[in-house]
């Protein structure tokens, strides 16, 4: 990717973070632009989101508030990996789980 093309996908990469909705707005907002920063980021947010779903669902069984606190925690500092690789201009995936969204992902955006 050029830089040209990172700047032009900054804005929808960073709003594809914010929440599942966002995620919705810059997947379909690059549907004419098909710009590869913003699907790379689209892909990452999408994969976070849902498996902060998923995860909360397993996670409301135990009625536990530390365990509760330590998803949101940790889907948090994901989230904010996420945002500021957008930022800086960095197409890097989520430590333990962005390479796999990717591949999940493949076909979005592209």
């Amino acid at each position: 990717m050029n830089e040209q093309t990172i700047e032009e996908g900054k804005t929808m990469a960073i709003v594809s973070y914010l929440t599942l909705i966002g995620t919705l707005i810059a997947f379909f907002m690059n549907q004419d632009k098909k710009n590869p920063f913003t699907a790379f980021h689209t892909r990452q947010a999408l994969g976070l989101w849902l498996t902060q779903m998923v995860l909360g669902f397993v996670v409301s069984g135990f009625d536990s508030w530390n365990i509760t606190f330590a998803l949101w925690i940790g889907i948090a500092v994901l989230i904010f990996y996420g945002i500021f690789s957008a930022i800086a201009g960095k197409a890097e995936s989520i430590p333990l789980l962005g390479d796999f969204f990717q591949k999940i992902f493949s076909s979005l955006g592209r």
